[in-house]
């Protein structure tokens, strides 16, 4: 797994390279100018003879940015520099960089051009193959303002593509929040390690494709232990997945009993016990009302449906609080929560079986609405072990903040989930993040806008419940399920496009979405 980090975190990685270990920070700009030199000729081709803009601010970023601009001239590369700063304000690296940038001006007239950025500039630049972002680094927060912001949109409105060094200009490198304009990448040289900021918010879509750029920062840094995020891809997974023995039956190969449905969704019940089945699990036992028995019992061949008694209104009744205790105990993993509905009478059942939970419970949907009555932190004093997996809006109410910060802190939102109801909090959406108890954090590298369907979320707590009842432990059956599911999402998206998916697309590519997982050696 690749290690994640704020911008914070990567502030601590260059100061601990410069001052613990001796390492000079122009090394370190070198070292991240050179990697993106690498990369745009990768992605755009030779540069030689190919007129390239390099737009540079005044700090760090803006030193890396003339670090590119000298090695493209030695690539034989025409270049011109747009400063959006007096050199006056440039210190440190950043001004020796310029300075060196500037004595070569004089050597290669013609060839290289370093001009203010003003709009009569714009209007005399030669046709450009392709423009370079190095106007702000990870440390930027707030709105682009002033020349910046007219620069931005200016490279925003252009047909060339664009590298971004580090983090596309105007984007949070926390956050991945824009507040009110950043620059729209083609691609995205990331410096030592990944940035959150290119994960998140509108920070996914203005990064364009993000390449890592080794820097040379010594492992002892770029692996400390204090760093707990990591990206998931499929081939992270791969060694987690469960295998079965060659004596398995079904009932040695995970037991899953899930409460789900109520009149009126039915569907979520069917999605969340078909995944559990395709997760490998192997007996799924379905309960749901009695007033829609009939149509579960129709719509599904391979888990078996349970009926329970069910109130006036089609949902579950508490006097079915018997039998569902009884199936709670057959099962090595419950599922509480899909299509139960916020029925007075279901919400008292869900709270009676929660409270005196004392295995494994995952808990989605309605089931969630029970837990942020009763407290997130209630559920430290229940025996149980149990997993959460709630959108925004699920939340927002559990953590008792806006969906707005939820969304905008995602990182601190999973953490603090987890964390405070010592849990494993699965936060849906995209990216998709699972947080553990001791602080660790999964982002999931799949999935794709086409998955922001209903259902979705359905199949993902089947599938995680499967996982987890195949033997796996709760934090690594969740990101791992997150993971498969945001592949199936992939495949059908390959398929099919992501515009027409639906939940029932992504049960029919589980299977090939494992056999990939399986398939993919560690990234």
């Amino acid at each position: 797994m690749q290690t994640v980090v704020t911008a914070q975190e990567m502030q601590w990685c260059d100061r601990t390279a410069i001052r613990t270990f001796g390492i000079p920070g122009l090394v370190l700009m070198e070292n991240a100018g050179r990697g993106s030199v690498q990369c745009l000729e990768e992605r755009f081709g030779p540069c030689r003879q190919k007129t390239i803009l390099v737009l540079c601010g005044k700090g760090n970023n803006g030193g890396d940015g003339f670090v590119v601009a000298r090695l493209l001239l030695s690539k034989g590369a025409r270049v011109i520099v747009l400063l959006f700063a007096s050199p006056r304000q440039m210190k440190g690296d950043a001004k020796k960089n310029f300075i060196i940038l500037k004595k070569l001006q004089g050597a290669h007239p013609g060839q290289l051009v370093i001009t203010s950025f003003a709009p009569k500039t714009l209007r005399g630049l030669p046709p450009i193959h392709c423009a370079v972002d190095a106007i702000f680094g990870t440390g930027f927060s707030g709105k682009v303002t002033g020349i910046a912001k007219r620069g931005i949109d200016w490279l925003n409105g252009q047909k060339f593509p664009v590298l971004a060094l580090d983090i596309p200009s105007g984007v949070h490198g926390s956050t991945g929040v824009v507040e009110n304009t950043a620059v729209r990448a083609t691609v995205t040289a990331t410096f030592g390690l990944i940035k959150t900021g290119l994960l998140c918010n509108e920070g996914q879509d203005r990064a364009g494709k993000v390449v890592l750029v080794d820097i040379g920062l010594p492992p002892i840094v770029s692996n400390a232990p204090v760093f707990q995020m990591k990206l998931v891809t499929p081939g992270d997974v791969r060694s987690l997945l469960p295998r079965r023995s060659a004596s398995a039956h079904k009932y040695t190969v995970g037991k899953v009993f899930i409460l789900a449905g109520s009149r009126g969704y039915t569907g979520a019940a069917a999605l969340a016990a078909s995944a559990a089945l395709r997760s490998g699990a192997g007996a799924v036992l379905l309960g749901t009302p009695d007033a829609v028995y009939p149509i579960l019992a129709r719509k599904l061949t391979e888990p078996i449906v349970l009926p329970v008694p069910s109130t006036a209104e089609g949902t579950v009744a508490l006097s079915a609080l018997e039998i569902i205790s009884e199936k709670i105990r057959w099962a090595d993993v419950v599922v509480l929560g899909p299509g139960l509905s916020l029925h007075r009478e279901t919400q008292v059942l869900l709270r009676n079986l929660i409270m005196h939970a004392t295995g494994k419970l995952v808990l989605d949907a309605d089931a969630l609405a029970v837990v942020a009555s009763m407290g997130l932190t209630t559920l430290k004093k229940i025996k149980a072990t149990m997993v959460l997996t709630p959108h925004a809006g699920e939340a927002s109410r559990l953590l008792g903040v806006s969906s707005r910060q939820i969304e905008k802190e995602r990182v601190d939102s999973v953490r603090n989930g987890a964390q405070q109801g010592g849990v494993t909090f699965v936060l849906k959406g995209a990216p998709t993040m699972t947080g553990t108890p001791d602080g660790r954090i999964y982002v999931n590298a799949t999935g794709n806008p086409g998955m922001a369907t209903v259902g979705s979320g359905d199949v993902l707590c089947g599938l995680i419940a499967g996982l987890w009842a195949q033997g796996m432990d709760h934090g690594s059956a969740a990101y791992a399920g997150v993971s498969v599911h945001g592949l199936a999402g992939d495949l059908a998206a390959q398929q099919l496009g992501a515009r027409s998916i639906v939940a029932q697309d992504l049960l029919e590519f589980l299977p090939a979405s494992f056999v990939q997982s399986e398939q993919r050696g560690s990234v």
